[in-house]
């Protein structure tokens, strides 16, 4: 399955009416404020009353895993779905009930839809062709469009004779080509293999950097939201965990289900104290920097540590025995050793069935071997608490959605 695009301009004027609009509100072009958004289908609430605002010019993605309610929040921008409740206002145009054809928006899906009997070129003019552009223009237009994805010499070439990767690129160019305010892109690279993936990443950043326009993404893909996004919409159950930009939403989670579903946790079980930063774990004293504001002493609670920021030391049997009595210092025994590429990867058993992964780098690694007995360590910036069945309850969710990932989206997907 290849990248395709669908052009939602309409047959006429439709943008310069939703300019029109835009220029007598306070909401610039390229914005969209979905306000009390609620989308139902049947008893089934797909969306549930979600409040964002897209800033002009802004690289957003949704990420979520399958059935979150990402894709269909996409649809309502798009207008193919139209909301149970609530508002969308898209550059300060309302278009609840606006067809899809008269917002000034164009979406990307990964579902094929490039015209087979027609040119590359061709494909790409199809949208200017419908509406009536002279032909001098569509020629400057089409140009342009190719310039932007590095196409152009591929013009005359039909889509059977390209690869994944410049079908996705031709998808984008028809996309683009009609200057939409806010471009929306549904899991438009899930069809490529992974390296070419990885390149497209960099090159739809730069292509949405360089032109300035608002991308919208859906993906179920934490890599790609985190590599690409100016900010990452967290959804889950049809609503919004949370909102911010990478980093915040990586160092500081606003929720167990945020901590564990980007990137790794390691989750230890344990009951908070009278000090609200600290929390005794059968494993040892595990202390953070900045309390939960649902915890309160005497309380289960559960820390979340990423492998990243544990320490893995080899120590003597009789110096790991006091380990445990010191703050965010647990003693352990090497289980296994990965090879990541960059990285090497312990599984270190601390008792109880319970285990720790640290992720290290390979230059500054330890050498160790399954059975040594380590000390792992980590700083009380890299602890956050949460209430134990809130990490509970979202662990279980995290490990349904890993156990049935999200199937390739297509235009008519919910």
């Amino acid at each position: 399955m290849t990248v395709s695009a669908q052009n939602t301009m309409p047959a006429g004027s439709a943008a310069d009416h939703a300019n029109a609009d835009a220029a007598n509100t306070s909401e610039p072009e390229g914005s969209v404020v979905i306000e009390g958004v609620t989308k139902k289908f049947g008893g089934a609430v797909a969306v549930d009353n979600i409040s964002l605002h897209v800033r002009p010019g802004e690289f957003l993605s949704l990420l979520g895993p399958s059935g979150c309610g990402k894709t269909t929040t996409l649809r309502m921008l798009a207008g193919f779905e139209e909301p149970t409740s609530g508002s969308i206002h898209i550059s300060g145009q309302d278009v609840v009930g606006v067809p899809p054809h008269k917002r000034n928006v164009n979406t990307v899906f990964q579902a094929y839809a490039l015209f087979p009997h027609m040119s590359v070129a061709e494909n790409v003019a199809y949208g200017l062709r419908q509406k009536g552009t002279p032909k001098s223009e569509i020629r400057e237009r089409v140009s342009e469009s190719l310039d932007l994805v590095q196409m152009r010499s591929f013009a005359d070439r039909k889509p059977t004779q390209l690869s994944g990767g410049q079908q996705q690129r031709i998808a984008l160019a028809r996309a683009l080509i009609n200057r939409p305010a806010v471009l929306l892109l549904d899991e438009p690279l899930g069809a490529l293999d992974r390296q070419l993936r990885e390149e497209m990443q960099i090159e739809l950043k730069l292509l949405q950097s360089r032109l300035g326009i608002t991308f919208i993404f859906v993906t179920h893909d934490q890599g790609e939201a985190l590599s690409m996004s100016d900010r990452i919409a967290i959804m889950r159950k049809g609503r919004i965990e949370q909102l911010d930009d990478a980093d915040s939403i990586y160092d500081s989670p606003a929720s167990a289900y945020v901590a564990g579903f980007i990137g790794q946790q390691n989750f230890l079980p344990g009951m908070m104290t009278s000090d609200l930063n600290v929390m005794e774990s059968p494993f040892g004293v595990l202390r953070s920097v900045i309390p939960h504001p649902e915890l309160e002493a005497g309380v289960d609670a559960q820390a979340a540590v990423r492998p990243e920021a544990v320490t893995v030391t080899a120590t003597a049997g009789t110096s790991a025995a006091t380990a445990p009595t010191a703050e965010n210092r647990i003693a352990g025994e090497v289980l296994g050793v990965s090879h990541q590429g960059e990285t090497l990867q312990f599984l270190v058993s601390i008792g109880d069935g319970q285990t720790l992964l640290s992720r290290v780098p390979r230059p500054t690694a330890p050498r160790l071997a399954v059975g040594d007995a380590v000390v792992c360590t980590w700083d009380a910036t890299s602890v956050h608490l949460f209430p134990s069945e809130q990490a509970t309850q979202a662990q279980a969710d995290i490990a349904r959605a890993v156990s049935n990932p999200a199937p390739p989206t297509s235009s008519i997907s919910l």
